[in-house]
């Protein structure tokens, strides 16, 4: 069974604007298939990961692209990076959208060479696993708070209970696994962490050795919706900050994990100024973190960090697949005075908790640490330059369990986490 991918429209509008359309992401979510689907009749279809075709790509890149002319869907194409210049020369000359679909997932090697040889040639899309909506057929907009926006949504899902959802979230979001049901997944994660250490770490000069990186892996999953601390990184898995740096830096480009970052505003005092990281499929996170079934996760000590990780990735995903960067932050300030997200687009704040329950109480008592950045600015700020930093506070939200979109007062609503 094939799930019909969000992203699709956005790809297409690339490739009818750039020459070079280029796909990234981790492995497996699917960039590949999309890819073939969309790709009409004429369009040849090679890929770097066979041994010989990879050699041929290296050694001779212009009769390659002889052999494999545009239009042309080139799977894996860091594995040959001497393309690219060539690849630059023809869209130089033709001029002609769409030539080029690549596809690639060692992002941190493939994107140097695109800013190198590709700038202003080639639009770039992040493609992700499955979020929530593609899974149920809905293929909604990018996630915010207004309200009838979200009254619309609720027409057009049918809820789920919190088991079902921690269901999805011990699953997680690789497509293979929703393709076919009789794919074992712990077989298939096993496979996958194999794969992704094998073609992409162990082409990494700073990872020296493969069994730290995957205790250090196993780590960054235990730590999914909490802030980095490189030195806790370090302690834990045996190796400097310095490198647990390094490392985390490869699993954000890899797209294993994203970052968000802290809100800042020169009205705010005492914002800490660490990112914090969430897994990007959290069905690998409760396989590195030896989790053996919905049911125990869902009633587990990692209950709140999973069902925070599923929350954001799901928002996160729901811009990704409309081509655009989540907007999305985080506030935390040296109070410990937390707010889960924030959505920040148009001179806007929206302020977002995250909850289990159907119905917490208190959820909201954070939200007031933004009214400084909402103030009407004085006159001494009009002529120093900082009435700009007056910003509006939107509708915030309570995502959790409830039945139904409920108010909790004038400003803030619980709103349903499986209408994201």
């Amino acid at each position: 069974m094939y799930y019909e991918r969000t992203i699709e429209a956005t790809l297409r509008s690339i490739s009818q604007t750039f020459p070079v359309l280029i796909v990234t992401g981790p492995r497996q979510v699917g960039k590949t298939t999309l890819l073939n689907r969309m790709a009409e009749k004429e369009r040849q279809i090679v890929s770097l990961d066979h041994p010989t075709i990879r050699s041929f790509a290296k050694k001779d890149p212009e009769l390659f692209l002889q052999r494999y002319h545009p239009p042309v869907l080139i799977d894996e194409v860091q594995y040959a990076p001497e393309l690219f210049d060539y690849i630059k020369l023809y869209v130089d000359r033709e001029k002609h959208p769409g030539d080029f679909w690549l596809t690639g997932s060692q992002t941190f090697h493939m994107m140097k060479r695109v800013t190198e040889s590709l700038a202003g040639r080639a639009g770039v899309a992040k493609m992700s696993g499955l979020s929530n909506s593609e899974i149920n057929g809905t293929h909604l907009p990018p996630f915010q708070t207004d309200i009838p926006a979200l009254l619309d949504r609720l027409k057009k899902v049918e809820p789920m209970t919190i088991s079902q959802i921690f269901s999805r979230i011990f699953k997680g979001s690789m497509p293979r696994l929703y393709e076919n049901e009789a794919v074992d997944r712990e077989q298939y994660y096993e496979s996958y962490l194999e794969t992704y250490i094998s073609r992409d770490i162990k082409d990494l000069s700073q990872v020296a050795d493969e069994m730290s990186f995957l205790n250090f892996l196993s780590v960054v999953a235990a730590r999914t919706a909490t802030n980095v601390n490189y030195e806790a990184l370090a302690s834990e898995t045996g190796i400097s900050a310095p490198t647990a740096k390094q490392w985390l830096s490869v699993l954000v480009s890899s797209g294993v994990i994203f970052l968000i970052q802290p809100y800042s505003n020169n009205a705010l005092k005492r914002v800490i100024k660490a990112p914090r990281m969430y897994f990007a499929d959290t069905g690998l996170c409760a396989h590195l973190t030896r989790w053996s079934s919905p049911d125990t996760l869902e009633k587990g000590a990692m209950d709140g960090q999973f069902f925070e990780t599923w929350v954001i990735s799901e928002i996160y995903k729901s811009y990704l697949n409309f081509g655009k960067q989540p907007p999305l932050f985080f506030y935390r300030d040296s109070n410990r005075k937390e707010i889960d997200l924030l959505i920040y687009q148009d001179g806007m704040v929206t302020p977002i908790e995250i909850k289990k329950g159907s119905a917490p109480k208190n959820a909201t008592k954070n939200f007031s640490v933004l009214k400084p950045i909402e103030q009407e600015p004085d006159k001494d700020a009009i002529f120093s330059g900082t009435a700009h930093l007056k910003t509006k506070i939107g509708t915030g939200a309570v995502i959790c369990m409830p039945t139904d979109i409920i108010p909790i007062d004038k400003k803030n609503w619980y709103v349903p986490a499986w209408i994201i």
